[in-house]
């Protein structure tokens, strides 16, 4: 089973964006709002080097942006 984690901020029009697509392909995901804990945010950071979001996790690999692409890429490898 994919596991998939989008990391996001209460006012950003791309996560919007990406939630959308993934519940449009019925691709499950748990949603992480960096505004509400900031130590999140940091560690983004530190594993991705990007302090922008969204932010997704699949499987292990990392996507940085609304890249729907590279989302649906990691889910089938």
């Amino acid at each position: 089973m994919n596991q998939i984690t989008v990391y996001t901020s209460n006012h950003c029009r791309y996560c919007v964006m990406l939630k959308n697509f993934l519940s449009d392909q019925n691709i499950s995901y748990h949603e992480v709002n960096v505004e509400t804990n900031p130590a999140i945010m940091q560690q983004l950071v530190e594993k991705t080097g990007q302090l922008g979001v969204p932010q997704t996790e699949v499987n292990g690999q990392w996507v940085v942006g609304y890249d729907p692409n590279s989302i649906m890429s990691a889910l089938r490898k």
